[in-house]
C-alpha cells in the first residue's frame, strides 16, 4: 500500500476488531473511485479490514493502487438497516471541489462581488478528519441509528475563508461586497466562469451555503473519538492542502468525478463502426527519441503542459465550452506526469491507457456528437514514431457541420500537435544527455 498521510488507517485506535468468528470484519464502499471513497478504501485495508467496492466503471478500480449527499442518508436511515450519517459542511483538502471553488475565487479576483451567503457562518473540516472519522464509523456499536454533524474547530463566515485563504497562500486580502441580486443559478454560473468548477457541481455547493452550516451538537463524540491530535485548524488545513499540490501528491480529485451531463460511451470496437457515420483525423510524426522519451510526453500533456500546437485556439475552444455549460480547460489535471483510466485531463477524460504506449481520451465538451483522441508511441528501429488519431461520431445534421466548420483548423491544429510532441521527447533526450556529461 501507497505511503498515505494522516490518517493512514494503521493507528491502533482505527484498527479492525476481529468477529468472534475470527474473521476480519467486512465493509462495502460505495463510490469508492470519488473524492472521499478513493481515500478512504486504501486506509481501511491498511486498518484489516476485507474490503468490497461497487463502481459503475470497473476499469476505473483497476487504476487504484488498491485493485454522497443528504437523501441517501434519508433512505438508509429508514430503511431498518442500523445507519451512522455523518453531516459535514465544506471539506478542506487537496482536490474537493470546496477547497478548489475557495482557492480559484481568491487567486482570480482582486474584488469579489459576491452573493449575501458569504457573510453565512460555516464550520469547515478537513479531509483528514473526514477519513478519522469514516473510520472511526467501523467501530460504533451495531444498533447505532442516527445522524450526526462533524466539523472542524473553526467556526467562520465564508468571506473569512476566502481571506483565510489568501493568508496561507501569501495573497493580499480580498475586498468581499455582498449582493443580493446573485440568485444560486446565476452564482453557480459565476463560479462557472471563474473557476474550473462547472455549474452542474458548482450549484448544490452555492445551495447548501444559503443557511449557517455549523455543528449543532457534538453528539458525534460519544460515537467516535476525536484524532489523537486534535481537529485540524482551518488554516493548517489549507497549508496542507497547498503543500499535497505543490508535491504533486494529490491522491484524489474533485475533477476525477464522473459528471452525469458528458458522454460516457466508449469508442465502439466494430472496426467497420456498425455502418455508423464516422470522421477521422490521423497524423504521425517520426522522431529519433525513444518511445520511453515520447511516451513521457504523451503522458504529460494538457494542464499546464497544453496540447502542443495553437494555445490561443484551444484556450478559445475552452472558453466556448464554459460560456455553455461545459468543462472547459480549467478543470486541467489531478498529477503533474502520471494519468489513470478515468483521469480527468481539461475537457478530456482518459477512457483507456497502456503504460508506455497508448493512451485513448473521450471528449467531455459539449460538442454535437461523440470524439474520442488517441496516441500512441511506437518503437521503431531508428527511434519511435508518434502516431495520433481523432474520431467524431456526428449526431445528425449539426454534427457533420461542426466536424466541416472545424476541419480547416485541424490542419495546423492536429499537424502541428504532432510535430511538436515528437520534437518535444527529443529535447527530453537531449537534455538528459547533457546532465549526464
Amino acid at each position: 500500500m501507497e505511503d498515505l498521510t494522516a490518517p493512514t488507517g494503521r493507528e491502533p485506535a482505527l484498527a479492525a476488531s476481529a468477529r468472534a468468528d475470527g474473521e476480519k470484519p467486512r465493509t462495502l464502499v460505495l463510490g469508492a473511485t470519488g473524492y472521499l471513497g478513493g481515500r478512504l478504501v486504501p486506509r481501511l485495508l491498511n486498518a484489516g479490514y476485507r474490503v468490497r467496492v461497487l463502481a459503475r466503471h470497473p476499469e476505473r478500480v483497476a487504476a487504484f493502487s488498491w485493485g454522497d449527499r443528504v437523501e441517501v442518508g434519508e433512505i438508509l436511515l429508514a430503511s431498518g438497516v442500523p445507519t451512522l450519517v455523518l453531516q459535514a459542511g465544506v471539506v478542506i483538502g487537496s482536490g474537493s471541489a470546496s477547497f478548489e471553488m475557495v482557492r480559484h475565487l481568491t487567486d482570480v479576483l482582486p474584488y469579489m462581488p459576491a452573493p449575501k451567503w458569504v457573510r453565512n457562518c460555516i464550520q469547515p473540516i478537513a479531509v483528514r478528519d473526514v477519513l478519522h472519522y469514516l473510520l472511526g464509523a467501523a467501530h460504533v456499536p451495531a444498533e447505532v441509528n442516527t445522524a450526526v454533524d462533524i466539523g472542524g474547530p473553526d467556526v467562520l463566515r465564508y468571506g473569512q475563508m476566502m481571506n483565510g485563504y489568501a493568508v496561507v497562500a501569501g495573497l493580499p486580502q480580498r475586498a468581499i461586497a455582498a449582493l443580493p441580486v446573485l440568485t444560486p443559478r446565476l452564482a453557480s454560473l459565476w463560479v462557472n466562469l471563474v473557476t474550473p468548477i462547472p455549474a452542474a457541481i458548482a450549484r448544490p455547493l452555492v445551495e447548501s451555503l444559503q443557511v449557517d452550516c455549523v455543528v449543532r451538537s457534538w453528539a458525534v463524540d460519544d460515537l467516535i473519538p476525536r484524532p489523537g491530535d486534535g481537529l485540524m485548524r482551518y488554516r493548517d488545513a489549507v497549508a496542507l492542502a497547498l503543500s499535497r499540490e505543490k508535491e504533486d501528491t494529490v491522491e484524489t480529485s474533485w475533477a476525477d468525478a464522473e459528471l452525469l451531463d458528458v458522454p460516457s460511451s466508449p469508442l465502439p470496437s466494430d472496426p467497420d463502426w456498425a455502418g455508423q457515420v464516422v470522421f477521422v483525423d490521423e497524423r504521425s510524426a517520426t522522431t529519433p527519441a525513444p518511445a520511453s522519451a515520447l511516451w513521457r510526453v504523451i503522458e504529460g500533456i494538457g494542464g499546464q503542459n497544453g496540447w502542443y500546437s495553437s494555445p490561443l485556439l484551444w484556450a478559445i475552444r475552452g472558453w466556448m465550452d464554459r460560456l455553455v455549460g461545459g468543462v472547459g480547460l480549467q478543470r486541467g489535471r489531478r498529477s503533474k506526469g502520471r494519468l489513470s483510466a478515468g483521469d480527468a485531463l481539461d475537457f478530456w477524460r482518459v477512457e483507456a491507457i497502456e503504460h508506455g504506449s497508448f493512451l485513448r481520451l473521450r471528449a467531455e465538451m459539449k460538442v454535437p456528437g461523440l470524439a474520442w483522441l488517441e496516441l500512441r508511441a511506437v518503437p521503431t528501429e531508428t527511434g519511435s514514431r508518434y502516431e495520433q488519431r481523432a474520431v467524431f461520431f456526428p449526431h445528425g445534421l449539426a454534427g457533420r457541420l461542426y466536424w466541416f466548420a472545424v476541419l480547416p483548423f485541424h490542419g495546423f491544429i492536429f499537424s502541428g500537435m504532432a510535430n511538436r510532441i515528437a520534437a518535444t521527447a527529443e529535447t527530453f533526450v537531449e537534455d538528459a544527455e547533457r546532465v549526464d556529461v
